[in-house]
């Protein structure tokens, strides 16, 4: 598979379809490519998942750092070395396209933000990240999803929805959970856009996708964004069951929109 190489991680990808449009498709927090790869199969063109640094098989150097900038880094990077003029970002991915594009306002021609998650202040609910951060640090793969399990949320998921969580054990493949414990840690003490008005300047046409009832991805911002960036449309969708029927909906419409004709 492919790696792009920056100066401080080798950042691991894999590429679905061919030709125009290509996309560069940016997952979130404790996510890796996999996050989407059932769905940018069926979208136009080229698509290109990566694992952020921290994240899944890239290779992240003892030193990096991870704030939004580092992680708006990586994102550049991988759209860079595949050409591509389209992006789409999922929570921590959505917070690092804006980071990106609040310094460089014409970066892509189109935008999806997925459930974005953070503006310009610090994350609401800091010390549940921290401590899940803490208790990956030092733990092996295997270790490290036994922990996972314990959770009691996980617990009740597992009973109430098993095949939810046989899709949370393919996003949870990570090759070292000390640089995810550390990606987790520096994200949740960061946010992703500098100053709010920024924004304003960022012409490029995008679509917002958010959810009523999301605690972690308020639809308040989502609509916030949407007012702020001057050229975005809005869908909201009222909760998870909304959002698993509306599946081929949205990937239509975000296909339609890649392309320009929505």
């Amino acid at each position: 598979m492919p790696e792009v190489r920056t100066d401080d991680a080798t950042l691991y990808c894999e590429v679905d379809g061919t030709g125009a449009p290509v996309a560069v498709v940016a997952h979130g927090l404790s996510n890796n490519r996999n996050e989407l790869a059932v769905f940018t199969p069926m979208l136009p063109g080229t698509t290109v998942r990566f694992d952020f640094r921290g994240h899944g098989r890239t290779v992240t150097a003892p030193d990096a750092r991870f704030r939004f900038e580092d992680f708006a880094r990586d994102v550049d990077a991988v759209a860079e070395a595949f050409g591509a003029t389209v992006a789409i970002g999922t929570s921590l991915g959505a917070g690092a396209l804006g980071n990106l594009v609040c310094r460089d306002p014409d970066r892509f021609e189109r935008m999806v933000w997925l459930l974005p998650a953070g503006l310009d202040m610090p994350f609401p609910l800091r010390g549940r990240y921290h401590e899940l951060a803490g208790g990956l640090e030092g733990k092996t793969a295997t270790e490290a999803l036994e922990t996972i399990m314990r959770d009691p949320a996980r617990v009740a998921e597992r009973i109430e929805t098993p095949w939810h969580w046989e899709i949370e054990r393919v996003l949870w493949e990570h090759d070292d959970f000390d640089a995810l414990a550390r990606a987790i840690h520096g994200v949740v003490e960061d946010w992703p856009i500098p100053d709010r008005e920024l924004l304003r300047a960022v012409d490029i046409p995008t679509l917002i996708v958010g959810m009523e009832g999301d605690e972690i991805h308020p639809v308040e911002l989502a609509r916030l964004l949407a007012d702020l960036l001057p050229d975005a449309a809005l869908v909201v969708l009222q909760g998870q069951e909304d959002l698993f029927r509306r599946i081929p909906e949205l990937v239509a419409q975000v296909s339609s929109f890649v392309l320009g004709e929505g």
